[in-house]
């Protein structure tokens, strides 16, 4: 029985993780509509999960309200993604610094698996594999830097950041970069973690402008 209690995940935060996932990962686009009665119908559910987990992604900075019942996905403007990055640009300056300085064994394995997860799905095409496992890779160094406040900051900015990190189309040139850090955080070379970084930055928001052109954002 405790374990079946410890595996339960509760109606609304099943739907609130698939609809993030389909909106970070585009299958619902910017300014699409998302009505309760519809989605409930689509999904196999009532509407108070759905009511719950529209509640939730308008916390997590992914849907726009609307009256009574329905939202939308955000369309995130352009002044919206320059804040997003000035704001990741800062968080991931220090945090992979400190990932490099306090990294552990435990730590560097799980590094590794999203590195490897990132890097398979680079090989085989698939998109969206790929750029999931990249965003996994970040929230994992963000673990290894060991600042609770950090982590607290990065939780709350958790899915507008992943939205960001995955607008990328070249997925095996930000894995080889990501391969980079890594080696840079397992020999806790922090000089070249601080240039990795930067130029990995730089790469972002090369690789976030080009995906928005091609998909007409």
């Amino acid at each position: 029985m405790a374990d079946a209690a410890e595996g339960f995940e509760p109606e609304s935060d099943r739907i609130t993780r698939h609809l993030r996932d389909e909106i970070v990962d585009g299958v619902r686009a910017p300014g699409s509509k998302l009505v309760e009665r519809e989605l409930a119908a689509e999904l196999g559910v009532s509407r108070l999960p759905i009511r719950d987990a529209l509640k939730a992604l308008v916390t997590e900075g992914l849907v726009t309200p609307r009256p009574r019942t329905w939202a939308v996905v955000r369309e995130f403007s352009p002044t919206d993604i320059a804040d997003l990055d000035e704001v990741r640009s800062a968080l991931d300056t220090l945090t992979f610094r400190l990932a490099a300085q306090r990294r552990t064994r435990a730590g560097l394995e799980e590094l590794r698996a999203a590195l490897d997860a990132e890097l398979e799905a680079a090989r085989r095409g698939d998109a969206v594999m790929a750029r999931r496992a990249a965003a996994d890779f970040h929230e994992t160094v963000t673990t290894l830097a060991a600042n609770e406040l950090l982590c607290e900051l990065e939780r709350g900015l958790r899915s507008r950041l992943r939205w960001l990190l995955v607008r990328h189309d070249d997925l095996m040139d930000v894995a080889k970069e990501h391969e980079g850090l890594y080696d840079a955080i397992a020999a806790r070379d922090v000089p070249r973690v601080e240039a990795l970084v930067l130029k990995h930055l730089e790469t972002g928001r090369s690789a976030t402008a080009a995906h928005l052109r091609s998909a007409g954002q």
